[in-house]
């Protein structure tokens, strides 16, 4: 038997017109829109929130770091334009400074870092603390010192140093730096007291230690 022949208007019911394609692309394309802008949005979202958490955490740790320094440490020896000079302990309880038990909070090359500066070295002769400079004349090559450090902030400004009175009669230090979050400015500042000042080893001039230091 053969097929009756379906009519040509009833073929072409069964196919989209233009103007429907053309509407379906239309709202595929606002869909896609859409979801691009929201994509867009959350991954900015997720560096805004990244880049703020590892700051927070930098600072958090800085805190801790130099609050812990300062409070243990012997003296604040000097201060200088980008630089603090700590001596941190006495290691070998002999009531001088040594260059391995010297600390430097510095800013950097660039004066945009906050970092810790140590020393290892195999002469243990004492250190005149008026001969104690800023790190960045090298004066502590003399003494055959390698130094190590320790990136505490990467990027900040205006970095600057704080006391009671001027070292080394400091008992109280603060550190303030502004750091620059989400393209806006804070201002931080670190601050501690020293527990186990060493005064009494000082002279009554204040540049240098008792006994044989001077």
């Amino acid at each position: 038997m053969v097929k009756a022949k379906q009519p040509l208007s009833a073929l072409n019911c069964q196919g989209f017109t233009l103007a429907e394609l053309l509407v379906a692309l239309m709202v595929t394309s606002i869909v896609l829109a859409a979801i691009a802008t929201l994509a867009f949005a959350l991954g900015a979202a997720y560096e805004t929130s990244d880049d703020t958490s590892q700051k927070q955490a930098q600072v958090r740790f800085a805190t801790l770091r130099i609050s812990e320094l300062i409070r243990n440490c012997k003296l604040i020896c000097c201060v200088n334009d980008n630089d603090m000079a700590i001596w941190r302990a006495d290691d070998n309880d002999d009531g001088q400074i040594n260059i391995s038990e010297l600390v430097y909070i510095e800013m950097g090359p660039s004066g945009e870092n906050l970092q810790l500066c140590e020393f290892t070295s195999f002469d243990n002769s004492s250190i005149n603390l008026g001969s104690i400079r800023a790190f960045s004349t090298n004066w502590w090559l003399a003494y055959s010192a390698n130094v190590s450090y320790m990136r505490l902030i990467p990027k900040c400004n205006n970095v600057q140093f704080g006391f009671d009175v001027l070292p080394p009669w400091s008992r109280f230090v603060s550190i303030s730096f502004d750091l620059v979050e989400n393209d806006i400015v804070h201002r931080y500042q670190i601050s501690a007291g020293l527990r186990g000042w060493a005064g009494y080893l000082l002279n009554q001039a204040g540049d240098g230690l008792v006994s044989d230091d001077d």
